[in-house]
């Protein structure tokens, strides 16, 4: 690699002429699998811009989440990051990211694994952590995530975020990950919108998040049949809702299992069918939330007085929190088929549901 830089100026990193993306996925023999719902970027503008989404990455620490051919990764490099760490699941693109580690002598590190069993909190060097008060560390991840993987990847390190383990042992690390567009407009939506949902809640709790701007489904290959979202992710000093994960997550996708019906609806299901009708309303008058809101109307406030609630109630019998309701929904059903169906009403609109 060669470092050129004007009298004066601090060097910029450059990397040796290489063969495009295009190229190696020939050379390579590259197919995206549909099956990994794989979609490669080869535009370097495209991936520039994603880039520059993550703020100022000179020097810093950022983590690759599947680079595939190394679109991306070029983008990053050419920032003059300090560290590159690649995981990348798929070994098809091990030796395609190995001829970018080479042209980048000491700065990437790859690693064949699965990001969502990967060990984040031994990543990056300690001298890097910061207090979560602090400003976010110089550590970033970015990732042109597959859709399949993306939703449950984010929820994993949102609860990573709350409990400030995993990526978030360095303090409030950022992200920039592409999403499906309508996930990333469930991840910033707003009360009142129709794609306000669970994901909102948990995302908007935790952290501040941005929908940075959308790149049209035809800039990929293979095309998908959707459009793409670059959201980026900055966790919160204070989460809004100071209560466990699981508790809020629990209450939040409650809220949401009915979400054309009214939110008590919904609330009800933390309770078991002994009293559910009386705590549900005790639950909602704590909470000062009208009961005939629909659950994408709620704000954030709201849910956070629903969760304090909740909490309240689980502390005075703590067999609540692991009361659940589908797990009696199923043994209703197992009471009546042993019973025998002569008689019995037909399944619930509820069970269809569920």
């Amino acid at each position: 690699f060669c470092l050129m830089a004007a009298p004066g100026k601090v060097a910029a990193f450059r990397l040796p002429p290489l063969p495009t993306i295009g190229e190696i996925i020939k050379l390579f023999r590259l197919k995206a699998l549909k099956q990994l719902s794989q979609n490669f970027l080869l535009d370097l503008r495209l991936t520039d811009k994603i880039v520059k989404q993550a703020g100022e990455l000179k020097n810093a620490h950022v983590c690759e989440v599947g680079p595939g051919p190394g679109g991306i990764t070029r983008s990053i490099l050419s920032t003059g990051v300090e560290q590159l760490l690649l995981i990348e699941k798929d070994a098809r693109f091990i030796p395609g990211l190995q001829m970018l580690s080479e042209a980048a002598p000491g700065k990437v590190h790859i690693v064949h694994g699965d990001i969502l069993t990967y060990k984040m909190e031994k990543a990056f060097p300690k001298h890097l952590k910061k207090n979560w008060e602090d400003d976010p560390p110089d550590i970033h991840i970015i990732g042109n995530l597959p859709f399949s993987v993306s939703t449950p990847l984010i929820i994993k390190w949102l609860e990573n975020v709350s409990k400030r383990d995993g990526p978030f042992v360095y303090g409030r690390t950022q992200m920039t990950l592409t999403f499906q567009k309508e996930v990333g407009e469930r991840l910033t939506a707003n009360p009142g919108s129709n794609q306000r949902s669970r994901l909102s809640i948990m995302a908007q709790h935790l952290c501040t998040v941005e929908n940075c701007f959308v790149i049209p489904g035809q800039a990929f290959v293979p095309k998908p049949e959707v459009d793409v979202a670059v959201v980026h992710f900055t966790p919160l000093v204070q989460p809004k809702i100071q209560q466990p994960f699981e508790l809020v997550e629990k209450v939040v996708q409650s809220v949401f299992q009915f979400r054309r019906k009214y939110c008590f609806r919904g609330i009800e299901t933390l309770f078991p069918e002994n009293g559910r009708l009386k705590r549900t309303e005790q639950l909602m008058m704590t909470a000062n939330v009208d009961p005939t809101l629909r659950p994408f109307q709620l704000s954030m406030s709201q849910f956070r007085n629903l969760c304090n609630a909740y909490r309240k109630m689980c502390d005075e019998d703590p067999s609540l929190f692991v009361f659940n309701y589908r797990e009696e929904l199923r043994q209703k059903k197992t009471t009546r088929s042993l019973l025998g169906s002569t008689g019995q009403p037909e399944q619930t609109e509820e069970e269809n549901q569920m």
